[in-house]
């Protein structure tokens, strides 16, 4: 299957709401929600697609996708007993002045039009981030998720809809 699913996680698969009632463990680094990556499993099992993490989560994972924090190590553990594995990670075409004032989501489209691009053998994807993207093609894929509440059913519903 040609099918691509570009992955941020802050606001996805965690939340205000889940953080609000999870101090513990994020104090031990596990920032993901487990209920939404089982979600996630779900989704990435009833469509066959693949996982390109446009987080930036990215940063916290080597070339070969190995953990170097242990939050992306807890991640990538999460997905694993989902038996979800992450194909790879969009471009990074930040600047320094984005870096600074965190406004990712300004270049975030492009990322994933550059990855898209640079991989033309998929043709059908969805990007889940709670973020606008600030550009209407990436809009017309996009999953836009509430950050309060994270990755939903009703939000994997609408995803396997795109991905048809």
């Amino acid at each position: 299957m040609n099918k691509i699913i570009f992955l941020d996680v802050d606001g996805v698969l965690n939340s205000k709401f889940w953080d609000n009632d999870h101090q513990r463990e994020i104090s031990e680094g596990k920032y993901v929600d487990l209920e939404a990556v089982k979600l996630l499993g779900s989704l990435v099992k009833r469509t066959e697609a693949k996982i390109i993490l446009h987080s930036g989560w990215r940063f916290w994972f080597d070339e070969s996708m190995n953990p170097l924090r242990l939050e992306a190590e807890f991640f990538a553990n999460a997905l694993a007993k989902e038996e979800i594995s992450i194909y790879g990670v969009t471009p990074d075409l930040t600047i320094e002045e984005i870096r600074k004032t965190k406004k990712f989501s300004l270049v975030k489209a492009d990322e994933i039009l550059k990855w898209l691009d640079d991989n033309s053998s998929f043709t059908k994807w969805v990007v889940l981030d709670d973020l606008d993207l600030h550009n209407e093609e990436v809009a017309r894929h996009q999953v836009k998720t509430d950050p309060e509440i994270g990755l939903t059913e009703k939000d994997v519903e609408k995803a396997i809809e795109i991905l048809k």
